[in-house]
């Protein structure tokens, strides 16, 4: 039986990793169907990690981090997890291999996934001018324009970053009325280099083998504006991938909310005992890289002393 079952091998997984086999649990395995490293993996540049200078693409900043907890004991399971439940004090680990694994305690940071707005060349320049994430990103276009696309509190939350790093925001919203808070639209509003777009949906985003050139929108009488910006902010929500917490009735294995996300305690406790969340499947997320790491040694931690616990009962 494992000590500790890690489900996701992002950043929070694979600190989980790190210091559930550092801190001695002996039979630690981490669950990533595919190439361990996470969503980060797909960003260009990172200039925001702590101690890391000069110019590293996410791809980079993360090749060291699976040798670092192999060499503590972390085993890698490339396998994809379809379910965890649990009967009694042991949690079942159903793989789409038809096995189950059982484990004491788990941690699981399986991360959410942006929806995309779904315009032409949307897919073909993400990462290369196209984002969704104005705090990783929005410094590489100081003194520039850029075109936000969204009408939610995380767009127009984005878009007052954005304005005071860059030199104009272009707001794009398919309505002339907005979902987020009053007092944040009064802000926007009030925001002297935030340009309304509004009853606008983007058409299509251009450019060349060096990224982004610019932004097609369309109004809502079908005329096509051409805005001249290097970078493009999609904020039109994200999926939890919280799936492998769905049981068979159809319910969760854990407490969520009605976003999908999963509810944890600040040491990442869920509603299940020896269940810990981490990343941006929990609430709150601040869907960073060093923010979802700090989760994981947080539960590592917590998952230590929850296994010690249960096997000197």
């Amino acid at each position: 039986m494992l000590d500790c079952a890690i489900i996701g091998g992002g950043p929070a997984g694979l600190t989980a990793g790190l210091y559930t086999t550092r801190g001695g649990l002996e039979n630690v395995t981490m669950y990533e169907k595919g190439m361990p490293g996470g969503q980060i993996t797909q960003s260009s540049e990172i200039e925001n990690y702590p101690g890391v200078t000069g110019e590293i693409s996410g791809m980079d900043l993360m090749i060291p981090w699976p040798e670092q907890c192999q060499k503590f004991g972390l085993k890698h399971a490339m396998v994809e997890v379809t379910r965890v439940t649990k009967e009694g004090d042991v949690f079942k680990i159903h793989t789409n291999d038809g096995k189950v694994d059982e484990a004491r305690s788990v941690i699981i940071g399986t991360g959410s996934r942006p929806r995309r707005a779904g315009f032409a060349g949307e897919d073909e320049f993400f990462g290369r001018g196209v984002s969704t994430c104005a705090t990783c990103d929005g410094f590489f276009y100081k003194n520039k324009e850029v075109a936000v696309v969204g009408g939610g509190d995380t767009a127009l939350e984005e878009a007052l970053y954005l304005a005071k790093i860059c030199a104009k925001v272009y707001l794009i919203h398919r309505r002339d009325t907005f979902r987020s808070a009053p007092n944040t639209v009064e802000r926007v509003k009030r925001t002297a280099n935030i340009e309304l777009v509004l009853n606008s949906v983007p058409d299509e985003v251009y450019g060349d083998k060096m990224g982004v050139n610019g932004l097609k929108v369309k109004n809502k009488d079908g005329a096509i504006r051409d805005i001249v910006v290097p970078g493009v902010f999609t904020f039109v929500g994200n999926d939890v991938n919280n799936q492998t917490l769905i049981q068979e009735d159809g319910s969760f294995l854990c407490d969520m909310n009605s976003a999908g996300e999963v509810i944890v305690d600040i040491s990442m406790k869920t509603s299940v005992p020896g269940l810990f969340a981490t990343g941006d499947m929990r609430i709150a997320a601040p869907k960073q890289v060093v923010s979802a790491a700090g989760d994981g040694a947080v539960a590592a931690l917590q998952a230590i002393s929850y296994v010690d616990e249960l096997l000197n009962h």
